[in-house]
């Protein structure tokens, strides 16, 4: 078979490898942590692949921190049901990262945060495209949260909440929200701002006493306990791939 070759941006590149999301391969290009054989890399770098073996670049050498950086990897999706106190944040030292709780191989990465007082849906991959997808406020992808506060709410703060509340220098978008009982409520978000349900209520004068993510896209926790993670059936793979790039 002749070597078809193809060009591809390396943040792409990068994101492809499993190293990190394609926003973090721009920012680790921007710090001056990546070389392009021997030179510092820029964002207009490219990497040439094989298309018919694109495993790995071809004469390309790519460094992290002096390190090379390992070739692509077969993708690989897993569902963690994070408990509290877990940072979601990958640090070596921290007894309670993340990072811990990861297999040796292959190297996952979270899709987005939980932050350590909250539990739910973790979704971890080495595929940075699909991080990308997920995480970009453009594509509005859906996350679904149920949530307890420390006190009963009524039908002001459910239209103020979906309506979008003003923090700082942020509104937030319109979502859609349910109530659960007298104080619990289900809400479905398209943003994604860092610790944006806390923040709504924190301002509308409520304080969350539970924040339990129980959906992203299609997928769902399911029966999977609370600090277990599993490998994503074939079918939910296909199923969350058809959904995001449909």
């Amino acid at each position: 078979m002749k070597n078809q070759i193809s060009k591809i941006r390396l943040a792409k590149y990068l994101a492809m490898t499993g190293l990190c999301s394609r926003r973090a391969a721009t920012r680790h290009i921007r710090d001056g942590r990546i070389t392009l054989n021997a030179k510092l890399a820029n964002h207009v770098d490219t990497v040439t692949l094989n298309e018919n073996e694109p495993l790995a670049p071809i004469d390309d050498i790519i460094l992290f921190d002096n390190r090379l950086i390992p070739c692509i990897e077969a993708k690989s999706y897993w569902l963690l049901h994070k408990a509290v106190g877990t940072d979601s944040r990958l640090l070596q030292d921290d007894p309670s990262s993340l990072l811990h709780l990861l297999p040796q191989s292959p190297r996952l990465y979270p899709v987005g945060r939980l932050d350590k007082d909250s539990r739910g849906l973790l979704l971890l991959t080495n595929d940075g495209t699909l991080t990308h997808q997920l995480l970009h406020p453009s594509f509005k992808h859906k996350k679904t949260y149920q949530v307890r506060l420390n006190k009963t709410f009524d039908d002001t703060f459910l239209n103020a909440m979906a309506k979008g509340v003003q923090y700082k220098s942020i509104t937030t978008q319109p979502c859609t929200i349910n109530r659960l009982n007298e104080d619990h409520f289900k809400i479905v978000l398209t943003q994604g701002l860092n610790r944006q349900i806390r923040r709504m209520c924190q301002t509308l004068g409520y304080r969350v006493i539970d924040l339990k993510r129980i959906a992203m896209e299609g997928l769902t926790l399911g029966p999977l306990p609370e600090g277990e993670k599993r490998e994503l059936t074939q079918t939910e793979i296909t199923e969350l791939l058809s959904a995001i790039y449909q």
